[in-house]
């Protein structure tokens, strides 16, 4: 007779521990299955800011942390329901998120007291009663790991590599995953090391083997698949739906696409997909530096590519005269930024959204552009897809904002129809006689876009002031108004084509939660929560930051109080008290990681007076 089984609606699961232990490799191994049995999926990679850190220390941790449910989710859930701790220093960082009477998986090996101190620790948690309100299961790893690949011959430094896939194969069995997705992975993965994929096997299942003979473990759980609407999904990050956004507007426009990159966290993983789509002709170029990542992909967009440059914050600054060369020349060119905690270099692997206000006037002059963010990693597809729509149908430079926690996040997405994607259509000028650079469409104010090379039509852009027309350079003060005038309004005319804001709860009443980007699943399940409790509170959230819809001021109005929570000092809630003049309320968090749901829960229930 089998082990008791125990059905689940949801569990949070948190690997950690030191970087080179393999935890994002096998945490997002357990994601890819679990969305292949259908659950719903969120997840929150934690990587350490430090490159390399001492092995055993505090800032050494990287953990992995893994919502899954039979229902339909949006965060990756807040305190877990099980966490595996690597070493004493991955338990100290993470065990005050541990659910009571949550189950607690240590590496028994790793306790020593050498690691202890290394993790701070006085006295071994193990051993003085800190731990009795969970339920701790102290596991020889490392030795138990060495044992099952004993055969292999494998010296002690490689065979301890492999403790991470045991410490998988126990939570395989612990929720009952099926290891086929794992074993073709490993097989995969390792392909060119046969003796390697075998001993990462034999400890995924040495794993899964130990809790199924061992007495420690009397039951197991189950968490059903989710009734998600019928299609066909794949998992993917935000990083990754961004490149498969932008391929699809290739596809759709016809244009070939050109990324001038220079790598940077947390936005690199969009250079390295994109560099494996030459088949669909794609060409990634990775530049000295920031200036010429931008400076090269102003000269794609002019030869007439799909053109975007990636970077995160300290990446953008640099590319912000570049930016206002695009702006000037008015092309088509789409700078994705992935956000990151600054200033300057900050926390590189942690996440923020303080970029906005860069965003939206990071350049001299008076340079506006539109300004997209994503708001969880499958919406990257589809608002990537859009900026590229806008930037060539008005001729314009795009930023599209995500940060780390979407970038390197996942969840199952909705592989759409081709069919059902928005069409690209574009035009280039051909007729010489009519070719000004600068003669405007009169409904979308864009200038005309003209391949160098095309008989006859010879032009000069640049950073100089243009004159109106002819492109000339022009140093009259009236044309440099216009034409300042003329690029603004530009930007403003997309607002005429933005749908109107969707309101999930009522249309009026006491509270109004606005929020844009990476808050969006925070926000939805504690508002739904609130809604649920009979509570007046509705919310929004915005795509288009730069234009904002044209009925957000309405929307607004028909609140008695607004709240803005944003991970920031609070930027999004500046902009709205300066154009609707609204008390709005800031509500900010800057510690590298994401809203909680209680979080907002609790500050809806301040501001309510309740």
């Amino acid at each position: 007779m089998g082990k008791p089984v125990e059905s689940l609606k949801d569990v949070t699961i948190r690997f950690a521990g030191d970087s080179g232990d393999g935890m994002q490799l096998v945490g997002n191994e357990l994601a890819n299955t679990s969305a292949l049995i259908g659950n719903d999926i969120g997840v929150l990679p934690d990587y350490p800011a430090e490159i390399r850190a001492p092995i055993g220390t505090l800032p050494g941790v990287s953990g992995y942390q893994l919502h899954i449910s039979s229902e339909d989710i949006h965060t990756p859930g807040e305190k877990y329901d099980a966490l595996i701790a690597m070493n004493p220093a991955a338990l100290k960082m993470n065990i005050e998120n541990l659910k009571p009477n949550g189950v607690l998986i240590v590496n028994l090996d790793s306790f020593k007291a050498r690691n202890l101190q290394l993790a701070r620790y006085d006295e071994n948690p193990l051993e003085n009663g800190s731990l009795d309100k969970y339920q701790v299961f102290s596991v020889d790893m490392t030795a138990l790991t060495r044992n099952a690949l004993i055969d292999l011959k494998l010296s002690s430094k490689v065979a301890d590599r492999c403790k991470n896939f045991f410490a998988l194969g126990m939570v395989f069995w612990l929720y009952n995953r099926n290891m086929d997705h794992a074993v073709s992975f490993i097989k995969t993965k390792f392909a060119k090391r046969a003796e390697l994929a075998e001993a990462n096997l034999l400890a995924l299942k040495a794993g899964s083997s130990y809790c199924e003979m061992t007495e420690q473990f009397a039951t197991s759980y189950e968490v059903k698949p989710a009734k998600l609407p019928p299609g066909k999904y794949r998992n993917l990050t935000g990083n990754t739906a961004v490149a498969m956004g932008v391929i699809a507007a290739s596809q759709k426009s016809g244009l070939p696409v050109f990324l001038g990159s220079y790598p940077i966290t947390p936005a690199s993983e969009i250079l390295h997909e994109l560099s494996r789509f030459k088949n669909f002709g794609v060409r990634t170029f990775q530049a000295e530096d920031e200036i010429a990542a931008i400076c090269s992909t102003i000269g794609a967009a002019y030869a007439g590519a799909l053109a975007l440059t990636t970077t995160s914050g300290p990446g953008l600054a640099l590319k912000g005269e570049a930016v206002g060369l695009a702006v000037m020349t008015e092309l088509p060119v789409v700078i994705c930024n992935i956000q990151r905690a600054g200033p300057s270099t900050g926390l590189p692997t942690k996440t923020e959204q303080s970029d906005l206000m860069q965003a939206m006037y990071g350049r001299n002059g008076e340079a506006p552009l539109p300004v997209l963010a994503a708001s969880r990693p499958a919406d990257c597809f589809e608002t990537a897809y859009e900026a590229c729509r806008i930037a060539v149908k008005y001729m314009t430079p795009v930023i599209f904002l995500s940060d780390g926690y979407i970038g390197n996040g996942s969840e199952p997405w909705p592989v759409p129809r081709v069919g059902d994607l928005p069409e690209i259509p574009v035009e280039f000028a051909k007729d010489a006689e009519s070719f000004a650079p600068y003669l405007r469409d009169e409904e979308t104010l864009a200038r005309p876009w003209a391949i160098p090379g095309t008989p006859g039509l010879e032009h000069r852009i640049g950073g100089l002031e243009k004159d109106a027309v002819t492109g000339n350079v022009s140093y009259s003060a009236r044309n440099h108004e216009y034409m300042t005038t003329m690029r603004a309004r530009k930007v403003e005319k997309i607002a005429n084509e933005l749908p109107k804001l969707e309101i999930d709860g009522a249309d009026q009443g006491e509270l109004l939660v606005v929020g844009w980007g990476s808050t969006y699943g925070t926000l939805k399940t504690a508002v739904e929560r609130k809604q649920a409790q009979g509570k007046s509170v509705s919310r929004i959230h915005l795509r288009f930051l730069n234009p904002l819809p044209n009925d957000l001021g309405e929307v607004l109005g028909n609140f008695k109080k607004i709240v803005v929570p944003e991970i920031n000092s609070g930027q999004l809630v500046r902009l709205l008290r300066d154009k609707y003049l609204v008390s709005a309320i800031s509500y900010s968090k800057m510690q590298g990681l994401p809203f909680f749901s209680s979080e907002i829960e609790t500050r809806i229930d301040e501001i309510l007076g309740e």
